[in-house]
């Protein structure tokens, strides 16, 4: 459940059914007992029927039994993993040894100052970092984030932003990993820091353009929804901010924004469906925000402002959506004129504003790139990349008076490169591509891009990667990712990690089931209520095709998807265990019928367009029919690695303690059963660069480990 602010990168039987292999690790003591979850009934009533909850008990976070059993777990899975702990350490270490651990990023030029972020030797987290005019001045440091994170097991840093003057930054701390940020002021000509501390906020601030006024989003505790906007005046107590807004709609969420220019200051308001604009001259921030266009059911829209004009991202009549403009003066709908029309086989995402160019990001076949119009004499043109299967997106272009489009690219074979493109001249320069240690040849990898026919007659996208060597003949092992949720695309990036696999002769299929926005917004209409059920059958018949096509066997495919792609992963073992030899479920958000149920758990409410509200029957009966929790059965299953974190604050860890509580109580096979707790990190994993890592290495030794094949090592 939830969105995901960073994608998951990415069993040896304990009984007699599988055949042994020839060449095998030392098994593990064949007669560990895996802990039991101690069945305590609850009954979950609703209108429309009643479920028996054996393990609702283990939703007590600070009960002292929960933390015991999520403890006995974990000693579990470290006693099964013994016999690949070497190898997990190994597999760390080489995907350490690919990074270079001294970098920065490319510079990014904004009001007179080059940013950029480097990291420096053994540290964990990034300095953020600043020269004034010139590359070749005095460095400043404006935070260090090895010395903050100091301390703290958990570390990280929301939005830093800088005041107009250059001389003030606000930024976000979180040391625990529920997203609940305190933001934070330093003043960067002394490097005073100010005493005021402001908790719970989305981490984010905008500042005024009088230099000591900011704005910025308050959390609900409970619910973790930012519902609520307050000015804030530098150096007072935060106890007297200003309330300028409050959200009473809790299907909505809201951030604060200033526009590209700096005339305006926004709050965007947004609901998966829905969207409403306020804005406000960034020079009165003691005024009222006015509402550009009042919030409509079925309709999106973003502005930003250019060349005395607002121009509107929108889905109005356009549900690929479309480019408008009004007059600064006029905002509503019926002063809107078409810019852009929509187009029925591309989908756009975004846009992106200058002097003499509009740039929008979109996806054609399910491919994202970017496309350049003039503002003169709207010629457009796309930014030409000649991989088969790619990424390309739009950079940080702080600047408005520009010819020079920063853009980012990536594919299964490039590492994340940093090209500035001249829009006038069409030259494109590279600037950076991320470095790989340790020998890397990206010749030596093949990318392939398939389309798979669905049961019903859908073209699902397929785009896989291997290294040369590999073998279609059924014998490889594969790797098979998708997520399929929220309408966000999955899109195919460079990981060094993953070479660690595909060395070692695996495959990686990255599946563009229906859900996600890859082919258009239908694509995402068409995986999502009541067609919940198509983003599970595209996976299974992808997992399908993989096997016809003799890239892997049901004795050699794994599947992993985190979060909402943990739902994906617990509804397609439920119907078809037989197709995969492991899974990898990384906080699975696998108790539909119950979390949507509760309107206090974090982030609830503003799901209800994304899988149903149940307090609906037919949203009820459609969730329950699918939920993996509910529909847990006497059949055998994969190979199964689930992981949480205590902390996880958009899908609770009780819902896959629960699911695996109840897996081992209902399961008919010997096969692996791990539960792996992060007693110390929330939904996105271990903080760091390279703690993360051991999340990624952990996975890829527990495949190893159920393929027991020494020649893989």
């Amino acid at each position: 459940m939830k969105t995901l602010a960073t994608f998951w990168l990415c069993c040896l039987s304990l009984g007699a059914t599988l055949p042994a292999l020839a060449q095998q690790p030392t098994p593990p003591p064949a007669m560990l007992t895996p802990p039991v979850a101690a069945v305590k009934a609850k009954q979950l009533v609703s209108p429309y029927g009643t479920r028996t909850d054996n393990y609702y008990w283990l939703n007590e976070r600070e009960n002292p039994q929960v933390l015991d059993y999520l403890k006995a777990e974990n000693n579990y899975f470290d006693q099964q993993m013994a016999p690949v702990k070497g190898l997990e350490d190994k597999l760390y270490q080489e995907m350490k040894g690919r990074i270079k651990e001294q970098d920065e990023s490319v510079p990014v030029r904004d009001n007179g100052y080059y940013y950029y972020t480097r990291y420096e030797t053994g540290g964990e987290y990034p300095l953020y970092c600043r020269k004034p005019g010139s590359l070749q001045a005095t460095e400043e440091v404006m935070l260090n984030g090895n010395q903050l994170g100091q301390g703290h097991s958990y570390f990280a840093v929301g939005g830093a932003t800088v005041s107009d003057n250059n001389e003030l930054l606000a930024y976000g701390v979180d040391t625990v990993s529920r997203r609940l940020y305190t933001l934070r002021f330093k003043n960067l000509k002394t490097g005073q820091l100010y005493p005021e501390k402001i908790a719970n906020t989305s981490g984010h601030a905008v500042w005024a353009a009088d230099n000591q006024t900011v704005f910025y989003a308050k959390k609900d505790v409970t619910t973790l929804l930012s519902y609520q906007v307050y000015r804030h005046t530098l150096g007072t107590d935060p106890a007297q901010d200003v309330l300028v807004y409050e959200e009473k709609d809790d299907t909505f969420g809201l951030d604060v924004s200033r526009t590209k220019s700096k005339k305006y200051l926004g709050i965007e308001l947004s609901s998966a469906f829905s969207s409403e604009y306020r804005y406000l001259d960034a020079t009165t921030p003691r005024g009222e925000f006015k509402v550009f266009a009042p919030r409509t059911p079925d309709l999106l829209y973003d502005v930003q402002d250019a060349n005395g004009k607002f121009y509107i991202f929108t889905n109005w009549e356009a549900p690929n959506f479309r480019v408008m403009a009004a007059p600064l003066a006029a905002t509503d709908r019926g002063q809107w004129q078409e810019v852009i029309p929509q187009r029925e086989d591309v989908f756009l995402e975004g846009m992106e504003l200058f002097k003499n160019h509009l740039v929008l990001n979109e996806r054609e076949e399910g491919i994202r790139q970017v496309r350049v119009i003039n503002f003169k004499d709207q010629i457009g043109h796309t930014v030409d990349f000649r991989e088969l299967a790619y990424t390309t997106y739009l950079g940080a272009n702080p600047e408005f008076d520009t010819p020079t489009l920063r853009i980012i690219y990536t594919s299964f074979t490039t590492p994340t490169s940093t090209y500035d493109y001249n829009m006038a001249t069409h030259k494109l320069a590279l600037l950076k591509e991320q470095p790989v240690l340790g020998g890397f040849n990206k010749n030596d990898y093949v990318t392939e891009r398939k389309f798979v026919t669905t049961r019903d007659g859908k073209q699902v996208p397929v785009a896989i990667v291997y290294k040369k060597g590999f073998h279609k003949n059924g014998q490889g092992p594969l790797l098979q990712y998708a997520y399929g949720s929220y309408g966000y695309s999955m899109d195919p990036t460079f990981s060094s990690a993953r070479l660690s696999l595909l060395n070692r002769g695996f495959a990686y299929a990255l599946c563009h089931i229906r859900g996600g926005q890859e082919l258009g917004r239908q694509w995402f209409e068409d995986g999502r209520m009541m067609h919940k059920m198509n983003s599970f059958t595209d996976f299974i018949d992808c997992s399908e095709y993989l096997i016809k096509n003799h890239y892997t066997s049901p004795a050699k495919l794994f599947a992993e998807g985190g979060s909402a792609g943990g739902l994906l992963m617990g509804a397609v073992i439920n119907l078809r265990p037989d197709l995969y030899k492991g899974v990898i479920a990384a906080v699975p958000f696998v108790d539909v019928v119950t979390t949507m149920s509760d309107a206090s758990i974090p982030l609830t409410t503003g799901e209800y367009e994304q899988w149903g509200n149940p307090a609906n029957k037919p949203a009820y009966d459609y969730m329950l029919s699918y939920s993996p929790y509910d529909n847990v059965k006497a059949q055998n299953y994969p190979n199964l690695l689930v992981t949480t974190g205590l902390h996880d604050s958009q899908v609770q860890y009780f819902e896959p303690a629960k699911w695996v509580a109840k897996l081992r109580a209902t399961k008919q096979d010997h096969n692996l059963l791990l539960l792996h707790t992060d007693m110390e990190a929330g939904h996105g994993g271990a903080s760091g660069r390279f703690k993360a890592l051991h999340d990624v290495s952990r996975q890829y030794a527990f495949m190893f480990l159920v393929l027991g094949d020494k020649a893989l090592l």
